[in-house]
């Protein structure tokens, strides 16, 4: 008498099993050769392999956020290409422009917009800048998952526009690498290609928590000299438009004042000058006119199906 019994597996898609082990190996050797081992690869490879591999929800997930992936592993790499090295940095030149155009007048002295918040900084803006500056990543990345389970065309058509703008804003960076304000308050006008990332304002919010949030954050930063134009201040404008076309009424409100505060931290917390900001912001919207353009086209197109099929 013989008894069978019927357990229910994970099935694996073939040859694709062997495909991501082979990339998750290539990626930490070419990562290990371009900027060294850092724990976060191996935090990524795990995760990824982990997701792929526990079942067909989890893999369909990372499958699609992979576009995010590919965004994170690109902007690390430039650890390995500082943009300093093909173009002269713009330091004095974008300063006295912020001048020209933005300048505050304070008796005899005209202010850059950040040097005259300096004079308005409190804990309660610190605070409140502080936790608009956090949610750069977070909002983006929770929106992704909505969309991901509630509008997956329109998720696609998200992370794919963050991506292109992303592109747009490392392309500029490495045409016109661009001091941060924080660069001359501190070090003046000379080029110093070892400057390490600085929190800037943003340190007086770490003070007040007692934690080293943002200290954590800008230590692993991939060049300072990439101030313009602020990807910061591009992220929710994408996120907006994407709420928009989903229909999402009160939380683009939310949206609306989040893209508000991001604008504004950058500025207060003087990690970006105001044509740094609107720089972004022409970044993002050229972004998203480039791509419905592209989307016209048919390869962008079937790429898009193909990816649907992938993650049905």
């Amino acid at each position: 008498m013989s008894v069978t019994t019927k357990t229910k597996s994970i099935s694996l898609p073939g040859r694709n099993t062997y495909i991501v082990a082979l990339v998750s190996v290539m990626y930490l050797l070419l990562s290990w050769f371009l900027i060294g081992y850092k724990q976060e690869q191996l935090v990524l490879v795990g995760l990824f392999n982990t997701l792929y591999f526990a079942s067909g929800d989890t893999r369909r997930l990372i499958l699609g956020f992979s576009i995010f992936i590919v965004y994170w592993i690109i902007f690390d790499y430039m650890k390995a290409f500082p943009n300093y090295q093909y173009h002269t940095v713009d330091i004095e030149g974008i300063y006295y422009f912020e001048k020209d155009i933005f300048g505050i007048k304070l008796g005899n002295t005209t202010l850059t917009p950040n040097e005259y918040l300096k004079f308005f900084a409190s804990p309660f803006l610190d605070i409140l800048s502080g936790i608009f500056y956090l949610t750069w990543v977070p909002v983006p990345l929770i929106f992704a998952v909505f969309l991901f389970f509630k509008k997956r065309l329109y998720f696609f058509y998200f992370s794919l526009t963050f991506l292109l703008v992303n592109l747009i804003g490392f392309v500029i960076y490495y045409l016109h690498p661009a001091a941060p304000p924080w660069y001359i308050q501190s070090y003046g006008y000379d080029f110093n290609p070892h400057t390490p990332g600085n929190t800037a304002g943003l340190s007086r919010f770490d003070s007040l928590l007692g934690m080293p949030v943002f200290k954590s954050i800008y230590a692993k930063s991939s060049n300072v000299f990439a101030a313009m134009p602020s990807l910061h201040s591009s992220y929710p404008v994408i996120v907006l438009y994407y709420g928009l076309k989903s229909k999402l009424k009160y939380v683009n409100v939310l949206f609306a004042i989040i893209m508000g505060g991001i604008w504004f931290a950058a500025v207060y917390s003087s990690h970006h000058y105001v044509v740094d900001v609107l720089a972004g912001i022409l970044c993002a919207i050229s972004g998203i006119i480039l791509f419905r353009y592209l989307l016209k086209t048919r390869v962008l197109s079937r790429f898009i199906e193909s990816l649907m099929k992938a993650t049905a």
